[in-house]
């Protein structure tokens, strides 16, 4: 079959080991990581050097890549352990480093100069000039703002062909110019470009409306009784545009969320390697993927900036509490023949409630399919018993199908 548009990288978020075999198990080119300290996910973070290392080496002999994340706007306290830390970078050789600060930037080329580099989304790179100054200083590729409409994608391109894009199409979006708000640090002290945002844009507010002759009276404006939650900004998705971005000029695709669940990084990963394999072959976009995307924990979905200024659609005024219409059962983590019981069983670790006879959902590499739940086996006193509680250890399931280890397990809300 002919092909429609160039095939673009698929990249996706590992906030640890186990995250980055399942995001290429469901369909990942690239995975980004980083190390505490250095990356801006501080707080959620199981790499350690040798991990790092391990999980490169893995990854190359998979035939993968790699980026690692050193986006932290450092303090001068800092720059010395910045330097030591590529000098480890350059002995490692992820496939590229994801830069935001220009100091950072020196000393990579100071320290590993035959370094792939990238432009972070931190550096707020909103214009053609600025993509342009980073090419020249040696920059392979930049990491567009969410704030940039396609057709300002598309003047980049076109002024400075010569430099890779990169663009995100999932995941939460800032209320703010991606680290640039000062929220978190005022309430918490927490710094968003040190990699400890609390993310106040997302807490519940009550706003007041005070008129100049009436000074000391308060009158509340509330979107209901509970208060409203005015930045908070629904999460960005894409994939309805993902055509679109390609013929703009973006070569890779990037999707947010290294602090996210496994069950949640499989499902992106797979709705949009479906995605793009059906566009690369010269389909139409397919809205049944929509629906898989539903299916997981979201603030609601816009487009964000792509298709030009935000408006009412784009805020999640209701509550800052995640919607979903599935909820995930279950990860299978290993599958074995009981020959006592005449059965073959699932050893599931479970994270919501699940019940013998329910419905259920199961998603693969391969695909989605639906099925039962036969039987529900404690193993460790022997019995079956009726119900699994997340939380409560691993159990073992009886399914009619014929299931690898990794696949994921979920029923509706």
């Amino acid at each position: 079959m002919k092909i429609a548009c160039a095939k673009p990288e698929l990249i996706l978020p590992a906030g640890s080991p186990e995250k980055m075999d399942f995001a290429y198990m469901y369909g990942a080119d690239t995975v980004y990581m980083g190390i505490t300290g250095f990356s801006l996910r501080s707080r959620v973070n199981d790499f350690s050097p040798d991990l790092l290392r391990v999980s490169i080496e893995k990854a190359h002999k998979m035939g993968k890549k790699v980026y690692v994340t050193i986006n932290v706007y450092p303090h001068n306290v800092k720059i010395d352990s910045f330097r030591e830390h590529i000098k480890l970078l350059s002995k490692i050789k992820p496939d590229a480093l994801i830069v935001a600060d220009p100091g950072v930037f020196s000393l990579i080329k100071e320290e590993y100069p035959d370094a792939k580099i990238h432009i972070s989304v931190q550096a707020n790179c909103l214009n053609y000039k600025t993509v342009e100054f980073w090419h020249k200083m040696g920059a392979k590729r930049v990491v567009l703002p969410r704030e940039l409409s396609l057709s300002e994608i598309r003047e980049i391109h076109e002024k400075v062909p010569g430099i890779e894009l990169e663009a995100f199409v999932h995941g939460a979006i800032c209320v703010a110019y991606s680290g640039r708000c000062l929220m978190s640090s005022y309430f918490t002290q927490r710094e968003a470009n040190q990699g400890i945002c609390a993310q106040s844009c997302r807490w519940k507010y009550k706003v007041y409306l005070e008129e100049e002759k009436r000074p000391g009276e308060f009158m509340p404006i509330e979107e209901d009784d509970n208060g409203t939650y005015l930045f908070n900004s629904k999460d960005i998705c894409a994939l309805p545009y993902l055509k679109e971005m390609v013929e703009a000029g973006v070569q890779a695709f990037k999707v947010e969320g290294r602090s996210k669940s496994i069950y949640y990084l499989s499902t992106v990963a797979s709705v949009y390697r479906k995605a793009i394999n059906n566009m690369t072959e010269g389909k139409t976009y397919d809205p049944k993927l929509m629906a898989e995307l539903e299916k997981i924990a979201n603030r609601g979905y816009s487009p964000g900036f792509l298709k030009g200024v935000l408006d009412q659609n784009d805020i999640h005024y209701e509550k800052n509490e995640p919607v979903q219409t599935h909820k995930f059962v279950g990860v299978i983590r290993d599958t074995r023949e009981h020959k006592s019981l005449k059965k073959y069983l699932y050893e599931v670790e479970i994270r919501n409630r699940v019940e013998k006879g329910d419905s259920i959902e199961i998603m693969t590499p391969e695909g989605v399919k639906k099925s039962k739940i036969l039987s529900i086996y404690d193993l460790k006193k022997p019995e079956e018993i009726g119900v699994a509680h997340g939380g409560a250890g691993n159990k073992f399931i009886e399914l009619k199908e014929k299931l690898q280890k990794g696949a994921f397990l979920r029923k509706i809300c």
